[in-house]
């Protein structure tokens, strides 16, 4: 970890964010920020992605993102008390961070099928996501523990919000990858996306012997109609890489519009995937185009 991170990170928890601490902020200690700031970063209880001390152990990119969070802390783009709460839930400490009625056990569309994440699926997730082809528009691929702590993170998320990626399921087949909405909790350089946690995005990551079959566009439609229905989100996105054109024509096939281009901050000045194309879905056009069809 470059020390010029390490020490920007130490600086922003222990001492920019407690002097900043109001009266009707939940927490006024450092180890309360960085907890608030790791949870929500990694999508669960921090230690079950990264080993302590996390300014040591957490890549730079997620500290990077975990930072940018306290920054929007500290300049009123994000609310403390509620990413405190959803926190405290993602370690199941409270019983979620919004009113959303709770998941079904599953959603189908003949022998598609999208479920809860389960302990068996987490060998077919850690293939998929260290397959080079399925993760060439990612910035790298992932290894066991990482996808370990991913699906981890899928079940925390449908606890606390309600939604998540599921596991996509085909019958005789088993799991073959994950598709669902997840609320972008890094600050993010398009509209909307400087408030971290107000954006979903709908993402989706398929194995090999499952493309080419329309399966991506089946089982993004399935979630949509449960995030536009059941969690009543008004407006998804979803991003790629300039280049990726399979995940752009499946969010054309969805009716997603485009809406301008960004560069990634995960990604460093120069790199071949910065570039990011956006696309917005509401739920009104969503319906519209399925009584329509």
């Amino acid at each position: 970890m470059p020390d010029a991170a390490r020490e920007h990170w130490r600086d922003l928890v222990e001492r920019r964010l407690p002097q900043a601490a109001r009266p009707d902020w939940p927490v006024h200690r450092d180890h309360c920020f960085a907890r608030i700031l790791l949870d929500n970063t990694c999508g669960g209880p921090w230690r079950e992605s990264v080993p302590a001390p996390a300014w040591a152990n957490l890549t730079l990119n997620g500290l990077d993102a975990a930072m940018g969070l306290g920054e929007a802390v500290l300049a009123g783009r994000a609310d403390l008390g509620w990413l405190n709460r959803r926190s405290l839930a993602l370690r199941g400490k409270l019983r979620g961070s919004g009113p959303v009625a709770p998941s079904p056990e599953g959603l189908r569309d003949g022998d598609l099928v999208l479920r809860p994440w389960q302990a068996e699926d987490e060998a077919a997730l850690a293939a998929l996501s260290a397959d080079r082809d399925v993760m060439r528009y990612f910035p790298s691929t992932h290894d066991a523990q990482e996808s370990r702590a991913e699906a981890r993170s899928f079940a925390h998320r449908f606890r606390v919000d309600g939604f998540g990626p599921w596991a996509v399921t085909v019958a005789g087949e088993g799991c073959v990858g994950l598709v669902g909405g997840a609320r972008v909790m890094r600050v993010m350089p398009f509209p909307g996306g400087e408030r971290p946690g107000e954006t979903v995005e709908l993402e989706w990551r398929l194995a090999r012997p499952a493309w080419g079959r329309g399966l991506a566009t089946r089982a993004a439609r399935l979630a949509l109609h449960d995030l536009f229905g059941r969690c009543g989100i008004a407006v998804v996105v979803a991003f790629t890489a300039a280049d990726n054109a399979p995940s752009r024509r499946v969010m054309e096939r969805l009716g997603m519009i485009a809406d301008g281009r960004f560069e990634h901050p995960a990604l460093p000045p120069g790199h071949p995937l910065r570039t990011h194309l956006l696309y917005r879905l509401t739920a009104a056009s969503f319906e519209s185009g399925r009584l329509d069809a």
